[in-house]
This record gives C-alpha cells, sequence and structure tokens, in this order.
C-alpha cells in the first residue's frame, strides 16, 4: 500500500485549524484546507498522521509525498489565481500540529511586502466565494482531491 494513502486512525484536525479554515479535500497524505480570510488565498495542508510536529517527524516516504504535495497544490493556486509570489511555510508556532501554508501573494494585498499574520483582521470568505476558490482548485488537482465526510 501506497504509505501516504491511509491516514492514521487516531488522527484529528487541531481545533484551532478547524475553526480558522474550511475543509477542501483529501490529498493523498494531507487534508487540504482554505484559510477562512479572503483578503490572501491561502491554503493549508496538514497532513494526516496523529502525533506530527516538525517536518522530521515524518517519514522518508511521507515527507516526500508532502512535498509533492505542496508543490501540486502551488502549482494549483499559481494556475488559479495569478500571484506574483507564492509563500511556502512550516511554522507552527501558534498550532503545533504539522501543516504547510501556502500563501498567494500581491502587491496590492494588506500585508504585502511582509508576512501575512496579524496585519489586518481576517475577512471571512462568503460561501459562493470560497465555493469558487474551491471548484478553481479541484479543476486543477483533479482526481487527487478527495472529498471529506466529517
Amino acid at each position: 500500500m501506497d504509505p501516504a494513502a491511509a491516514t492514521t486512525p487516531d488522527f484529528a484536525l487541531d481545533p484551532r485549524l478547524a475553526a480558522d479554515t474550511r475543509v477542501l479535500g483529501d490529498l493523498g497524505l494531507s487534508r487540504l484546507l482554505l484559510m477562512d480570510d479572503a483578503n490572501y488565498p491561502w491554503l493549508v495542508l496538514v497532513p494526516r498522521r496523529a502525533g506530527l510536529v516538525e517536518l522530521i517527524d515524518l517519514s522518508r516516504d511521507d515527507r516526500i509525498a508532502l512535498l509533492d504535495e505542496v508543490t501540486a497544490v502551488s502549482e494549483a493556486l499559481k494556475a488559479a489565481v495569478s500571484p506574483v509570489k507564492l509563500n511556502v511555510a512550516a511554522l507552527g508556532n501558534m498550532v503545533r500540529q504539522l501543516h504547510v501554508h501556502v500563501i498567494a501573494r500581491f502587491e496590492t494585498d494588506p500585508a504585502w511586502p511582509g508576512p501575512v499574520w496579524g496585519k489586518v483582521p481576517a475577512r471571512p470568505y462568503s460561501d459562493s466565494s470560497a465555493r469558487d476558490i474551491a471548484e478553481r482548485l479541484a479543476a486543477r488537482l483533479g482526481d487527487g482531491l478527495k472529498p471529506v465526510d466529517l
């Protein structure tokens, strides 16, 4: 079996990530989330493995799978919204659960050129705007993005 294909039985999304995002679906290894902040097209990948904090906590095969997923999601986001820059980061200072941010940046965004964290209050997506970006991403990710039963 593909090591990236299974979720560990005790995987749970950190409550803060769950509160701040919308679930877009599952990739082979990661749950793909849309940060509920329309100021920035901002995706978060969370490997579906319990107890992960650092990239080094992943097996070698899962690290490779995560990098492949970050690449695919970055390409899909770039094609969907045409940013001038993509920011990719795994920080974890506020939420310890391993997760990777992929943020589309524009010279017109409210935080440009600095970091997005805490610059302006989050502006939640309308349901139709969130659905639109989710559909554009899903079209680019194809069969690699599976719906999630929550």
